[in-house]
């Protein structure tokens, strides 16, 4: 199995309280979520990423009353911005975000793309807890001016930026800023909805990273979630991968959850009813005329060997048959709907003819 070049990613908080540390906030919090932060991103760069995508809502700062694009990627040389007296600044990988940009055009997204959209906090806290100081390519996501993208849309934007980057060859980190739960400017800012984000992340921790497509536009209304369309964008990303870290640091108004994953995807399962391996073609094709076929039915219970000699077999897949073993069936890889309804019909027919062989 070759290695995913989505070598890894984060889901990380923003809270600008972060930075500027009202007396309201509870300091040993803010430190367990920089503290979290800062291992991830030794994590993460230790896998030596040649990309990272750092991707955040628009605090309706920049795409607002004049724009509105669901993605926008950066495709500047230098993304900067200030918040509560720090500056940003990065390097932007300019000629590989026109690359994606292009890819996008051509899986059925249409991303907008900004030479000039700055740094905020959305993006500078993360960056700045995760110590990332290489090129970073921002994707600003359309979260708080209705319409928004769909969860589903966001995953699939997801899934096909992943694409886009191995497409291109690149070891790459996917990094979503954002949630969870809180409900800044509006009469709910006090009540944060703890129960939701933990189901959320108990889900999340078993790899389900694709559930995120399941809340709906109001869900995520009603429980103050609405920035987790850019963790559904890394999901996308990521794929089903369990998560190495993930940690729930709750505040009066906000819910910092944090999560990180440095581990390679799982393998994919082996499917109870896989496809026709091309070396069982033929041992499929002798137990599907035993499953459907009452002529043939009648020939193996008469004569197995004879029915069997009809079939260019290996001696493993000839002994099989003969014993109609569907342990053995599905130790090969068979199909076993096939083995089923084979050995189902084989034994009635003996049955009914006074178990004779």
């Amino acid at each position: 199995m070759t290695q995913d070049l989505i070598v890894g990613g984060a889901m990380l908080p923003h809270a600008p309280q972060f930075f500027t540390l009202p007396d309201t906030e509870d300091k040993n919090t803010v430190q367990r979520v920089r503290d979290v932060a800062a291992s991830i991103g030794e994590r993460l760069q230790a896998l030596e990423p040649e990309l990272w995508i750092m991707i955040a809502n628009d605090h309706a700062q920049q795409f607002f009353h004049q724009c509105a694009p669901p993605f926008t990627l950066h495709v500047g040389g230098v993304a900067r911005g200030e918040f509560a007296g720090r500056g940003f600044r990065y390097q932007v990988p300019s000629d590989i975000s026109f690359a994606i940009v292009e890819d996008l055009y051509r899986s059925g997204f249409d991303p907008a793309f900004t030479s000039s959209a700055e740094i905020d906090y959305a993006l500078g806290i993360p960056l700045t807890h995760l110590g990332v100081s290489a090129p970073v390519l921002p994707v600003y996501v359309n979260a708080y001016l209705p319409p928004q993208p769909t969860t589903e849309r966001c995953y699939a934007f997801g899934v096909a930026l992943a694409n886009a980057v191995r497409r291109l060859g690149l070891r790459t980190v996917v990094v979503a800023s954002g949630g969870m739960s809180h409900f800044p400017g509006t009469d709910r800012y006090s009540q944060p909805d703890l129960e939701f984000d933990n189901r959320v992340l108990d889900t999340l921790r078993t790899g389900n990273l694709k559930s995120l497509i399941g809340y709906a536009e109001s869900k995520l209304d009603d429980t103050g979630n609405i920035e987790l369309r850019c963790w559904a964008v890394a999901a996308g990303a990521l794929g089903e991968r369990v998560p190495d870290v993930v940690q729930m640091d709750p505040s009066w108004h906000h819910n910092y959850a944090s999560v990180g994953f440095f581990s390679p995807p799982r393998p994919a399962p082996r499917p109870h009813y896989p496809r026709i391996a091309p070396e069982l073609a033929e041992l499929t094709r002798a137990l599907h005329g035993l499953a459907y076929d009452q002529a043939n039915q009648r020939a193996f219970v008469a004569d197995p060997r004879a029915y069997v000699a009809r079939f260019e077999l290996s001696e493993a897949h000839r002994g099989a048959l003969l014993d109609m073993d569907q342990l053995k069936f599905a130790e090969m890889g068979l199909h076993p709907l096939i083995g089923f309804l084979a050995n189902m019909n084989i034994r009635h027919l003996r049955a009914e003819q006074g178990g004779g062989r």
